[in-house]
């Protein structure tokens, strides 16, 4: 293990004994808020230090198994010992990184996935409904509930736009690497000359607000209208004016609604896809800010980034931002988007350590 993880991993012990003695002081039980926020360090601290201690422990162990291997009575068993050591050393160094990288506070949040048609014209659209079916079979593969809040369907078929929203548990995190351009090569139903062609589509990844922690909106920067809402949903649908769009007056960020059957559920749909909007807007802001400090390769996830070409000739997929190829393009476009996301997930971690290095020396 690397010296500057010795460093981090020896404070986690010091912290422990800290966080207990503050725990045991009466006026501090008396605190509900200090209590609680102490006891949430407490137990997240407790877990890293634990995993640690059984590490020392194991490295004591090899190090005497080591030293039995030139009992030649005892060679056998020390080598077993050897090697169940070093095996668990191994895996106990891989879980203390990872509990030693930063935690975005957002990923555990449900998410709001916006598709958006762009250059193609109709091909675009279908590309974009294919892109719905891809998310939408991931997440029931992951156990996660799924709705439409909005969508603007194509007359050819696919959409123009539409917003998924997706509930589960830690669903912004495995999907907010999915923000950015995506650009699809194929040749299209409508054409008879056999011709590929190339559209693109805008993804983006909005984390869903907490109502605790949201942004708090003026009301009166908001205009609320209501219309008839359009498309499939039988013959209520058209009865009426149940959808619902708002706009904050002073970004001009609209969301819109028409999913649901009353016009105060739309609403109240409609307003947390606006307040993850601005919040989004306010992330995008400040995260410019830092790349002009710092640039991640993973990419910004601004919407304009290309950062996966679906090639469907070659049977390929190409993520631009780690340069990862999958000849299974078929199979990630029926939902398989595991070894896409562990990829980038993992990328996301090397690069958080080489940080948490380079901050440490």
């Amino acid at each position: 293990m690397k010296p500057f993880l010795r460093q981090q991993l020896a404070r986690y012990a010091d912290r422990l004994a800290e966080l207990e003695f503050l725990l045991s002081r009466e006026d501090i039980m008396k605190d509900m808020s200090q209590f609680l926020t102490l006891s949430r360090e407490h137990t997240e601290v407790a877990a890293v230090a634990s995993r640690w201690a059984r590490y020392q422990q194991r490295e004591a162990d090899l190090a005497s198994a080591r030293d039995m291997l030139a009992d030649p009575d005892m060679a056998e068993m020390a080598q077993e010992e050897v090697d169940s050591a070093s095996a668990e050393i191994a895996q106990l160094e891989a879980e203390l990184q990872r509990m030693l990288l930063p935690k975005d506070p957002d990923d555990a949040r449900n998410a709001f996935v916006e598709i958006r048609a762009g250059t193609g014209g109709d091909e675009s659209a279908l590309f974009a409904g294919d892109l719905l079916r891809m998310y939408t079979r991931y997440c029931e593969r992951r156990g996660w509930k799924t709705e439409i809040i909005s969508e603007s369907p194509s007359e050819l078929g696919g959409y123009k736009e539409v917003v998924l929203r997706v509930e589960g548990d830690n669903v912004y995190g495995a999907l907010k690497f999915e923000s950015g351009g995506h650009r699809v090569q194929r040749v299209p139903a409508t054409e008879t000359q056999g011709r590929i062609h190339t559209s693109a589509c805008t993804v983006a990844v909005l984390p869903e607000p907490d109502e605790a922690q949201a942004i708090q909106i003026n009301p009166a920067d908001l205009r609320i209208d209501t219309y008839r809402a359009s498309g499939a949903g039988g013959q209520h649908i058209n009865k009426t004016d149940s959808a619902v769009r708002i706009t904050h007056i002073p970004t001009g960020i609209v969301a819109e609604c028409q999913d649901g059957r009353s016009q105060h559920s739309n609403k109240a749909q409609a307003l947390k896809v606006l307040t993850a909007r601005i919040q989004e807007k306010d992330r995008s802001e400040r995260a410019a800010k830092d790349a002009a400090q710092r640039k991640s390769l993973i990419g910004s996830g601004d919407r304009s980034d290309r950062i996966r070409t679906y090639n469907f000739p070659q049977g390929r997929l190409t993520d631009h931002r780690i340069n990862l190829t999958l000849y299974k393009l078929l199979y990630v476009m029926e939902g398989e988007l595991d070894d896409v996301v562990e990829a980038l997930q993992a990328y996301e971690a090397a690069q958080q350590l080489a940080e948490l290095e380079v901050g440490v020396t």
